[in-house]
């Protein structure tokens, strides 16, 4: 990693239509600079959606989705973890060399950096293992570590640790916060308010899918403008 921002990636009047019902959007939103940017938001506001608009997994019904002011969307620079980790029948280690080899590197080399990534994220004791066979933890360790491995530019995660114990979820904070330190550009949903304050640097407001408020974790934490968004850290029920 070059440690250098990354040019904006823009949601301009972004919106997903199922059966002719809007059902995420329109979304106006931007994401630059540096740092770890935090979706948060009642279940069902759309926080995944937003997540898939970025990666390009789901189409546009309307609007536009831009990468430093250009239409083609850069999935080659981005990293994508889902809430459930989707393994390859694998072993541990061959789950990182895959895509490696897949983008061209050689065999060696891809081994190699693999090793590396295991030993950061703690799991080189488990390389040869099935990685079906890993806990909780430990597979959303490996699903992150597959989606940095690259060196993306931009790392998006949904939820990354639900149902995941105090100390896999300090685990991977400690992983994302590193890959912070190194120049990726973080966007995580997280239903996790202590989570969203230990990590943020900016947060997003999700709600009936769309953006109603956005900001410095500070200024969002401390001085929320909506009312929305002042009930929803009361932990009132939002209609």
């Amino acid at each position: 990693m070059s440690g250098a921002p990354v040019l904006p990636l823009r949601l301009e009047g972004a919106l997903v239509r199922v059966h002719g019902k809007v059902i995420t959007g329109p979304i106006n939103l931007m994401i630059k600079g540096g740092g770890l940017s935090v979706l948060v938001g009642p279940n069902g506001a759309g926080k995944t959606s937003i997540l898939r608009m970025l990666h390009g997994l789901t189409p546009l019904s309307e609007g536009t989705l831009s990468w430093q002011g250009g239409t083609r969307h850069p999935r080659s620079k981005m990293g994508y973890v889902f809430q459930t980790p989707v393994l390859l029948h694998r072993n541990v280690l061959e789950n990182l060399t895959y895509p490696l080899r897949l983008s061209g590197l050689a065999r060696g080399k891809a081994r190699a950096r693999a090793c590396a990534a295991l030993e950061r994220v703690g799991l080189d004791t488990f390389a040869s293992h099935p990685a079906r066979t890993l806990s909780g933890g430990e597979r959303q360790k490996l699903a992150v570590a597959r989606a940095l491995i690259r060196e993306p530019e931009l790392l998006l995660l949904d939820e990354p640790c639900a149902s995941l114990d105090g100390n896999s979820t300090s685990a991977i904070e400690d992983i994302l916060c590193a890959a912070r330190a190194s120049g990726t550009r973080i966007v995580m949903a997280t239903h996790d308010m202590g989570q969203a304050r230990r990590l943020a640097d900016e947060v997003f407001f999700i709600h009936k899918g769309q953006v109603h408020e956005e900001g410095s974790a500070a200024t969002f934490f401390d001085r929320p403008k909506t009312p929305e968004a002042r009930a929803f850290l009361q932990g009132d029920i939002l209609a």
